[in-house]
């Protein structure tokens, strides 16, 4: 054991088997290597030196390293040489060189200041490796992304990518520059913040965002939402489709886009709109108050509130027509229909049921503070004066009063109301009249 070690002394200690496993490193290097002064004179090529650069090996001892620049006054060799000479620190990077025939290559580049003795001249090793294959394929992809960006770009959305991490936390890897014509915010600030643009969502769709993608998250199935925005004073409505993956540290990424469905949320709205109203007098027709007036029923039984409910039917409507024609009748229910809107509250249902029939569903309105309600409808409708070619035309109307009790059903409470209409024309029209067991004490208003 102590032999070998005394061997391996010898053998570290002697300059001369040092000099020969540089030799031999040198030699067997694949690329080119070579041995430079200060002043960037090549003293030593490696045997390599000419199948890599072209470049007969004897032809370039003595000759400056800047003649294997594209631009030996001017190019990256010299300024490469300079940065390792005066920091006395290796130098890595690419650069462009020209080879015997003419042809310019991409070399991966060292210049690596070599220790010497005090008082000895600087010496630098400096290899260089041909990379243009790898480098011609980087410059084709950077083209290649950069058509692709440009198409994301144009995209008619926003192409983006999604975190949630472990603890919740969203946050946007990605967003393509669409964002700025969609929400007035550039990416890099949504990237930065995703606050920037999620506050930016209204506060009940917020919380359906945040429950889906807490649902998409678990069960890695496809996200879909849509979402409203606020921008300025408008509003924008956007569908977001994403696809979500787990990632090893377990947090969830969604590749997906966002698209502005603003005009297709405005059509549906005046379709709906179109669904529901009645065109001749513009106001609910009989399928959205049976729609909207049970969602009304339903919420007041949960508190354990009635709602007031009646049946309008304008008095003699028939005798109008006849008498004086279908425009005239149309103009009556137009006018009538006006005048019983203005005299409730926005948020109170009132329909056309059908022909010259009408319903009215008080919101929050108590059985006693119904009566006036009403009663005022009625006076406010005797006032109304039509004018029909020249002829001056009046109309009344007669009403039936019920209530939906909190366990009650909107058909009954209707039936109820129907009834007491009908008892209101057999005593004479222009008149509202309560149903049995209407919680309040008179029965007959005029």
């Amino acid at each position: 054991m102590g032999r070998i070690k005394d061997h391996w002394r010898h053998w570290v200690s002697s300059g001369q088997q040092r000099a020969s496993l540089a030799a031999s490193l040198l030699d067997g290097f694949p690329g080119v290597a070579m041995l430079v002064n200060g002043d960037g004179v090549i003293l030593y090529v490696n045997p390599g030196f000419e199948r890599y650069s072209g470049h007969p090996a004897h032809t370039m001892l003595g000759r400056r390293i800047t003649c294997l620049d594209v631009d030996p006054l001017h190019g990256d060799i010299g300024r490469a040489l300079a940065h390792s000479v005066t920091r006395r620190a290796a130098w890595r990077g690419v650069l462009t060189c020209r080879r015997a025939d003419g042809r310019v290559t991409h070399q991966q580049g060292v210049f690596q200041p070599l220790e010497t003795r005090s008082g000895d001249p600087l010496r630098l090793l400096v290899t260089l490796q041909d990379i243009t294959a790898l480098h011609r394929g980087a410059v084709d992809d950077h083209h290649r992304l950069s058509a692709l960006q440009d198409t994301v770009d144009r995209l008619p959305g926003v192409v983006f990518q999604l975190r949630q991490s472990v603890r919740g936390d969203l946050a946007f890897c990605y967003l393509s520059a669409g964002l700025q014509a969609l929400a007035g915010l550039s990416s890099r600030d949504a990237m930065e913040s995703a606050e920037t643009l999620l506050a930016r969502i209204y506060d009940e769709d917020r919380q359906r965002l945040n429950t889906s993608l807490a649902q998409s998250a678990v069960s890695l199935a496809p996200w879909s939402l849509e979402f409203r925005l606020a921008q300025g004073d408008e509003v924008r409505w956007l569908e977001a489709r994403a696809t979500p993956r787990r990632q090893r540290d377990g947090d969830t990424l969604w590749d997906g886009v966002l698209l502005d469905i603003t005009a297709r949320k405005e059509e549906e709205q005046r379709t709906q709109t179109l669904v529901r109203t009645d065109m001749l007098t513009g106001v609910l027709n009989r399928r959205a108050f049976f729609d909207y007036g049970e969602a009304v029923r339903a919420l007041a039984a949960r508190h354990g509130r009635s709602v007031p409910l009646a049946m309008l039917d304008i008095d003699h409507f028939k005798r109008l027509n006849d008498t004086h024609g279908h425009a005239a009748g149309d103009l009556a229910l137009q006018a009538f229909a006006t005048t019983c809107r203005d005299c409730l509250r926005p948020y109170d249902l009132f329909a056309r049921i059908g022909g010259e029939e009408f319903a009215v569903m008080l919101v929050d309105t108590s059985p006693e503070e119904a009566l006036g309600v009403l009663d005022r409808l009625r006076s406010a409708v005797e006032a109304l004066e039509l004018d029909v070619q020249g002829a001056c035309l009046r109309v009344t109307v007669s009403l039936g009063l019920a209530v939906i009790p909190p366990q009650g059903s909107l058909d009954f409470a209707l039936s109820q109301a129907d009834a007491a209409l009908y008892r209101a024309k057999r005593e004479g029209r222009n008149r509202l009249i309560v149903a049995p067991g209407y919680p309040t004490a008179p029965e007959r208003l005029r």
